[in-house]
């Protein structure tokens, strides 16, 4: 009777708490968040706080009801991890759904549904794509990377969905990794301004606001600084190095207020992050003060030693609080209840973790407000939404070659002919994260491309010719040359050479073989090597990966806009010199860092 008499206090207190809109601290029905988060918990069985710990990819779902069923306190969509009405109303239908089920439970605590959205809201067609982050850092504007921010958290939101799994702060130290253009640039100072602006622009300030998402700092901690730039391998440096590199964009981060941390693939020194509780829990949760909650990346903590119960074990005692199954969830739920039931995961770590994870849900107003907000949905992909990425566009463009002052381009030349496999692909301007995980090829969604902007941009008189290869340049005034990566994301990117290839030299050499001046802008994640391609051209143009504003691009060459990006990489001259980074001794880059040049 005593036990059904405190249950039955704690729902009335908590439901009282949650209808209860004032803000009068007098008033006998407002309870403090802790107070809020304490009621809920007490009221939870293992079985429950189990799964909120617990996170599965939608597409791995064996039926939905398995929300309700298995407690399940989150969900994410993967990169490509998509419905089949991949539009935003779609989505927003589908998340809908999905929170549906979470409200049937016996608590009734929201699903918090996360999503890479690292790049504006780049799984769904039709949402606006942003410069990857490489291309952020060389705008070297952190007031324009919030607004680019708060315009994805509004996308987002627009969806339902209230957490993004950025921003990436790693500080990326060798350009064969194939996460370069995820991190702002080579050094912490560039990291920790953008990691501060972006975690601002996605919370807002307060998180139950609407249009303001859950940022999530990561990959914590030195995955920029693997040895050979290998994806998720060993950061073999001192804890010196380790701090004064990789750890001060989460310190900026956590001075912005973020909420959520994932942690890192990678090892230090042999010992993989997700396993290492002097980093996870002495440093960031004790040290740092980090008071969110830690989420581990997807099937990270299957790399531990050991087998899969005591990869559980280990990770959860080390500080994770919410685990990235993503699909064996089933497994996961039996191992953890063991665990604990086994003495081996002690009650008070759940509590924490289960703790950590409420407060945040509370925190965005989940309880009160679980269900899209249609009134932003039409806001996705919107005209004033393009304009900030197009500004982010033209401020992303770092000129490295200018020679007898060939930009910028007349609008009423007679005739300009452009090339290159980069010039009409939107999916190659987008790169990786885009619409699916590893990026695509041709219009995988809504945008323009920058042979489409170069034809928008100049005069009614001018001819614009396009061939892929180059040829048919003879007899125009100009040529324009648009070469560089397709897409790749993660370990798919590592690359042993970065030289350009055969295709794109040739492009370039066919079109200065019309004996015109030729501009090459190169779209890319990271900086390539670029032999002849350099000397050739007349004009060279980092593009980075600048998404699906391509006007931006020519905004710039037409002189609408004076160039004003600059690397926040240094340039290397050979694959010799990689890793080459600002402050080596010996330090002799093609371009140093912070160069550009302007008109």
């Amino acid at each position: 009777m005593k036990i059904f008499l405190v249950v039955i206090f704690f729902v009335v207190i908590f439901s009282q708490s949650c209808k209860n809109q004032t803000t009068d601290p007098s008033s006998p029905n407002t309870l403090s968040l802790d107070q809020k988060v304490d009621s809920v918990l007490a009221l939870m069985t293992l079985d429950e706080k189990i799964g909120q710990m617990t996170q599965v990819d939608r597409s791995f779902l064996e039926k939905e009801e398995d929300i309700k069923n298995y407690f399940l306190g989150s969900l994410l969509s993967g990169g490509g991890s998509s419905p089949s009405n991949n539009s935003p109303a779609g989505w927003a239908d589908m998340y809908d759904r999905y929170q549906s089920f979470a409200l049937q439970t016996r608590l009734k605590i929201p699903l918090l549904y996360g999503i890479d959205a690292v790049h504006g809201h780049n799984n769904v067609k039709g949402a606006v794509i942003f410069p990857h982050n490489i291309g952020m850092g060389a705008t070297n504007n952190p007031s324009l990377v919030e607004e680019a921010a708060r315009i994805t958290a509004a996308e987002v939101y627009g969806t339902g969905i209230r957490w993004t799994f950025s921003p990436c702060i790693a500080v990326p130290r060798d350009e064969r990794w194939g996460r370069t253009y995820e991190g702002f640039g080579e050094i912490p100072e560039i990291t920790e301004a953008m990691s501060e602006a972006m975690v601002k622009g996605y919370q807002g300030n307060k998180l139950d606001l609407p249009g303001s998402i859950l940022a999530c700092a990561k990959h914590f901690v030195g995955d920029g600084g693997t040895e050979g730039g290998k994806d998720q391998g060993d950061t073999k440096i001192n804890e010196a190095t380790l701090r004064s590199i990789h750890m001060k964009g989460y310190i900026s981060a956590i001075k912005a207020r973020v909420k959520s941390i994932m942690a890192s693939y990678n090892s230090w020194n042999g010992s993989k992050i997700h396993g290492n509780k002097y980093l996870l829990t002495e440093v960031l949760k004790n040290e740092l003060g980090f008071k969110g909650f830690l989420v581990s990346d997807w099937e990270a903590i299957d790399q531990l030693p050991g087998d899969y119960k005591s990869d559980i074990e280990t990770s959860i005692n080390a500080g994770i609080d919410m685990v990235m199954v993503p699909r064996k969830y089933k497994e996961f739920l039996a191992n953890l209840k063991s665990l604990v039931n086994d003495n081996k995961v002690p009650i008070s770590r759940i509590n924490d973790a289960v703790k950590r994870i409420l407060k945040v849900k509370f925190e965005l107003g989940l309880f009160e407000k679980p269900y899209t907000d249609r009134t932003f949905t039409p806001l996705i992909g919107s005209s004033s939404h393009r304009e900030v990425a197009r500004d982010c566009v033209r401020q992303s463009l770092v000129l490295l070659k200018n020679e007898n002052n060939s930009l910028p381009i007349s609008k009423s030349l007679k005739r300009i002919h452009v090339a290159g496999k980069n010039a009409n692909n939107l999916g190659y301007q987008c790169g990786g994260w885009t619409i699916s995980w590893q990026g695509g090829s041709g219009d995988i969604t809504t945008g323009t491309t920058i042979l489409q902007a170069i034809k928008n941009t100049v005069s009614l008189a001018t001819n614009v010719t396009y061939s892929i290869d180059g040829l048919g340049a003879e007899g125009a005034d100009f040529g324009i040359v648009v070469i560089g990566e397709t897409p790749y994301a993660e370990g798919n990117g590592d690359r042993s050479d970065l030289n350009i290839s055969q295709e794109d030299l040739l492009a370039i050499v066919k079109m200065k073989g019309a004996g015109i001046p030729v501009l090459t802008i190169l779209i890319s994640g990271r900086p390539m090597i670029l032999g002849q391609a350099l000397s050739i051209s007349d004009a060279l143009i980092s593009a980075w990966l600048p998404g699906t504003e391509g006007q931006g691009v020519a905004d710039v060459i037409f002189g609408d806009y004076n160039p004003t990006g600059r690397l926040t990489h240094s340039w290397p001259r050979t694959m010799g010199q990689i890793p080459i980074n600002y402050g080596d001794s010996n330090y002799d880059p093609l371009f140093p860092y912070g160069f550009g040049l302007s008109y």
